[in-house]
């Protein structure tokens, strides 16, 4: 009897559910975990985080995110710049077509730097560069150079096909700036800052001065902050930063204050109206091209502005018709897929321990970041009009194959990374095996014939 009562003393009454603990109490291996809804997403945030931190997420980033945004490119090209070819009696594809062909060509490119080991690329330096200073000062001289809307930046190749030097002077100063600097940092000689300084600053200023010449004054921008990238990786002091930028805004200052068109760009920064003689037209009709987009744009191929209200529509204000025909949609996946080219590039040159890599890819992310910044920032009205296209977007060669190139810089320094490495000679021979087993399944299926039998 006292074994019954004592088996029945916590017996729960009949009809009654036994009680639950809260949600808050609940146990999953030994951890006390919070309300299913927090479990899940706190699930979903560390499967996120593991991919996020995986070896070849910088490789698959830089690929694809350069990818789309050429293709997106090539299809903004094709609908923004129809009307203005049939106003010069051109064909309608007439621009769709060159820049498909520089998009073959710099593809081409991209693949081979993608190949290319960085002792190669360090190789390619000092030729590059004497190469793109020859170039530029054939620009300057009368008869080969070529001047287009009031800039002398061109040499004229034969027929339709125009090359601007000073594009792949980004690209040689990035190259030969990672050189020199990894150099010195092997010597221990950054220290110095005299070792810091020279030559990168006066080669620097070097090719400034022959762009300046042609009076291309956003390509100056984007080599002064392709410089002062360089510098911020080598590690330069505050105080000599500091001079540099502000001796390089006194330039700039001295530059815009002297030159009437330039002035009234910096006027037109934000503006909402024309201006008396209209000198804020372009400005003010790329605002124009956004508000009238919506949410998702008017339809591909529907813009408005592009009927010869708005200047230059296929490169430096290309974003202002995406925003028309795509919307905020369109215009905030273009800013997703630059961010995460931005993003992966930061994280390959975090990440690897060859110095030559770390200033090059932080140089190349520096290049394409800042222009695009620059271009973008022009067509919201927060920034004046530097004439610059968006990169991989804009219609232009000349600034799509050296920025094509330089993309397969960073798929190159992504894949050299030694966890990538890895993870891709483990998966070559994954699929190796998988596809040997799957070639000797299928022999084992088939059965032999007896010589008689049909």
């Amino acid at each position: 009897m006292l074994r019954g009562r004592a088996g029945t003393a916590g017996a729960r009454p009949a009809g009654t559910r036994p009680a639950r603990r809260p949600p808050t109490t609940r146990r999953r291996g030994g951890f006390l975990s919070g309300p299913p809804g927090e479990n899940r997403l706190r699930r979903l945030y560390e499967q996120a985080r593991r991919t996020w931190d995986r070896p070849l997420t910088a490789y698959y980033l830089i690929l694809g995110s350069a990818l789309l945004i050429t293709v997106l490119g090539l299809v903004m090209v094709y609908s923004a710049s129809m009307i203005k070819a049939l106003e010069l009696s051109l064909p309608a594809s007439y621009f769709f077509r060159k820049q498909f062909v520089a998009a073959v060509i710099g593809t081409a490119l991209l693949l081979a730097a993608s190949r290319m080991p960085a002792k190669l690329h360090r190789a390619l330096a000092y030729p590059l560069l004497a190469v793109t200073v020859f170039l530029m000062v054939l620009v300057q001289i009368p008869g080969i150079g070529v001047a287009i809307g009031g800039n002398q930046n061109w040499i004229s190749l034969g027929g339709p096909f125009m090359l601007q030097p000073s594009e792949f002077g980004k690209l040689a100063l990035v190259l030969w700036g990672a050189d020199l600097l990894a150099r010195k940092q092997d010597r221990r000689l950054l220290t110095q800052w005299k070792h810091m300084l020279v030559p990168l600053v006066p080669v620097a200023f070097l090719l400034l001065g022959l762009i300046m010449l042609g009076g291309d004054m956003g390509t100056a921008i984007l080599l002064t902050a392709i410089l002062f990238g360089l510098l911020w990786l080598a590690g330069a002091p505050t105080r000599l930063f500091a001079g540099v930028l502000g001796f390089a805004a006194f330039v700039g200052f001295v530059l815009i204050s002297n030159n009437a068109n330039r002035m009234s760009r910096l006027a037109c920064t934000g503006a909402t109206d024309l201006g008396p003689k209209g000198e804020c037209w372009q400005a003010v009709h790329g605002i124009y091209a956004l508000a009238s987009g919506g949410w998702f744009g008017s339809g591909l191929g529907a813009s408005v502005e592009k009927w010869g209200q708005l200047p230059e529509p296929h490169t430096d204000f290309i974003f202002a018709i995406t925003g028309e025909e795509l919307g905020l949609a369109g215009t905030l996946s273009v800013l997703a897929l630059f961010a995460a080219l931005g993003y992966a590039g930061i994280r390959v040159a975090g990440r690897t321990e060859d110095p030559f890599v770390r200033y090059a890819a932080g140089g190349v992310t520096t290049w394409i970041t800042a222009q695009a910044v620059v271009n973008i920032g022009a067509v919201l009205g927060l920034l004046p009009i530097a004439g610059v296209p968006l990169p991989l977007f804009s219609y232009g060669g000349s600034s799509l194959l050296p920025t094509m190139f330089a993309v397969g810089l960073l798929i190159a320094f992504a894949r050299e990374d030694p966890a990538a490495k890895a993870a891709l000679a483990m998966r070559r021979t994954v699929l190796g095996k998988g596809a040997g087993v799957r070639w000797k399944t299928m022999r084992r299926r088939v059965k032999k014939r007896p010589s008689g039998e049909r």
